[in-house]
């Protein structure tokens, strides 16, 4: 069972992140965003996120600045520039006022075959570049029956401590997704996404607590209004990383609710 160090502590402000994966349309973006604004303005202790499609990081730049909104994008390149046909580099993500980036989030790694170490290459490429990274790390249902998902989760957390150091997740965001329960309806349960939190902070105070202590650790996986009212007041769980349920205004902002009664 991961042990607490009682020398790390645990940001109070919440983040909530949308993640609309490969969804959306100009029309329907206007009309989610401007409900997001309506009805998250009075949010104190909880910094929204939305991290859209590359296509409409210009729509998210035009109706969220000026309000308590960021946005950012769903990958980023690991090079500044060059003949990369359909990559984005950090420096045009924040050319859009992007101030996040997801790094690493399962259906990419999966899909097109990224390694621990490019992710980590992209993880630090980020930050150099001033973007908040959000590291998605997690493991697969036979790796959790086995017993193995630390092992896994810190083989994940190595890939960027052993070339660049724990210093290094400082100001930093990681959300840890279960890979078994994304897109499934099945979230783990307040007692698995503790633990695994506690080790992840662990893990990193045990090298640098200054880090530790700066970081913001997510859960992600199948939130809904409903469970996001049990994992947010887990004192571990830092706020949560959206898919499906920020695809609806009502549905995330509920989340949102959830995560600011827990921090305040």
């Amino acid at each position: 069972m991961t042990q607490t160090n009682s020398s790390a502590k645990k940001p109070t402000q919440k983040l909530v992140v949308a993640n609309w994966k490969m969804h959306g349309n100009l029309q329907q973006n206007a009309v989610l965003l401007g409900n997001f604004v309506k009805h998250l303005s009075s949010l104190k202790h909880t910094q929204v996120v939305v991290c859209s499609p590359y296509p409409y990081l210009a729509q998210l730049q035009s109706l969220l600045q000026n309000t308590h909104i960021a946005w950012g994008a769903q990958n980023v390149a690991k090079s500044e520039f060059g003949a990369f046909t359909g990559e984005v580099s950090a420096l045009m993500l924040a050319d859009f006022g992007c101030k996040f980036v997801i790094i690493g989030h399962s259906e990419r790694s999966t899909a097109y075959c990224e390694s621990d170490e490019n992710i980590a290459t992209k993880f630090v490429h980020a930050k150099k570049h001033g973007l908040t990274p959000i590291l998605c790390v997690g493991e697969t249902l036979i790796e959790r029956e086995a017993g193995v998902m630390e092992m896994v989760v810190g083989k994940q957390l190595d890939a960027i401590i052993n070339t660049h150091g724990a210093a290094v997740f400082a100001n930093t965001v990681i959300s840890y997704e279960p890979i078994w329960a994304i897109g499934t309806g099945l979230a783990a349960t307040p007692e698995q996404a503790k633990s695994m939190h506690l080790f992840i902070r662990n893990k990193i105070a045990n090298l640098n607590l200054d880090a530790a202590n700066e970081l913001k650790i997510l859960y992600g996986g199948s939130v809904n209004p409903q469970n996001a009212v049990q994992l947010f007041v887990v004192e571990s769980i830092d706020g949560g990383l959206i898919g499906k349920c920020s695809l609806y205004a009502q549905e995330f902002a509920e989340i949102c609710l959830a995560a600011e009664q827990s921090a305040a």
